[in-house]
């Protein structure tokens, strides 16, 4: 039976049950959200999910905790938040709330969870250390969640409450989003594939729109591309493929002439009439029209392919 109640623990919050509680409510929109740490509502009930608090996992009793000793770990061994846990077993049901289509759960579904809910999962057990993410270790979305928490000394009694439904806010702008961009990368992954299709052993691929391609690239195995073209809004762009997620460096860049060169002055150094900027880090241009940013791109995959 649908659960009325969603029961986690009172007091100062963390990004695991936080992210749960975003997995839960958009499922039980109807279910009353209850911080407590007391034994009547901490206990096994068939009116309830419990998460986060309990000292128990129960798939059964709908009881997710990972504080008790004995608690679950992955496959691999790595330790489970109770996001992890209530990612496990909900997960899939809420990518389907978002109205993904059935086809793409699971592979959304496993790509979120390696992605986002494991390293929250690690970071809340402490087997990963915020000091991996150098000056940047403050700005782990852990992190930031957790600074929502009310100063030490607020005189009001309900400040962690109001916090948490503050920050829930926020986590599920954050899930949400990260969901959505994994739907789309699925979406336009048909759309690069007929691309490279059409493309053949050329080294710029057209686009019809803005779209995540690099995945789709690497899957297809088209290592010969070298450049993409797509239109805007009012203009046309040109970019570079990126070698890696974690790298900013590409197969290619753009000519080393052009480098934050605005209208006639990139006009004058390409020889492209409607080249309108070029990246002072060359990684993307743009032009006027699909001949100006076709040209320009072709003239980038000349100078790439003699160096």
């Amino acid at each position: 039976m649908p659960p009325e109640f969603l029961v986690t623990h009172s007091g100062g919050f963390h990004a695991d049950e936080l992210l749960s509680t975003v997995v839960l409510t958009r499922l039980f929109p109807q279910a009353r959200l209850v911080r407590s740490r007391a034994p009547e509502w901490i206990t096994a009930n068939p009116d309830r999910i419990i998460y986060d608090v309990g000292a128990a996992y129960d798939v059964e009793a709908r009881i997710f905790d990972h504080h008790q000793r004995g608690a679950p770990l992955r496959d691999d061994g790595n330790p489970f938040s109770s996001f992890g846990l209530i990612w496990k077993h909900y997960g899939r049901d809420y990518i389907a709330a978002l109205n993904v289509p059935s086809e793409h759960i699971d592979d959304i579904h496993a790509a979120f969870d390696i992605d986002f809910v494991l390293p929250i999962d690690l970071m809340d057990n402490g087997a990963l250390d915020p000091s991996v993410a150098g000056p940047l270790s403050n700005l782990t979305l852990p992190s930031l969640l957790e600074a929502l928490k009310p100063a030490f000394d607020d005189p009001d009694p309900n400040a962690n409450d109001r916090a948490f439904s503050e920050a829930l806010s926020i986590a599920r702008s954050f899930v949400e989003a990260s969901i959505g961009r994994a739907a789309a990368s699925l979406r336009a992954e048909a759309l690069v594939h007929a691309a490279i299709l059409k493309t053949g052993e050329g080294r710029i691929l057209e686009l019809p729109s803005g779209m995540p391609f690099r995945k789709a690239i690497v899957k297809a195995g088209a290592e010969h591309l070298l450049f993409v073209i797509h239109p805007r809004e009012k203009d046309w762009c040109v970019t570079g493929i990126r070698q890696s997620d974690d790298s900013f460096e590409l197969r290619a860049n753009l000519p080393v002439a052009w480098a934050g060169l605005n209208n006639g002055d990139l006009e004058r150094v390409s020889g492209v009439a409607g080249a309108s900027f070029c990246h002072n880090g060359r990684f993307i241009a743009a032009a006027k029209t699909r001949e100006a940013a076709l040209a320009l791109a072709e003239l980038a995959v000349q100078e790439a392919v003699k160096n």
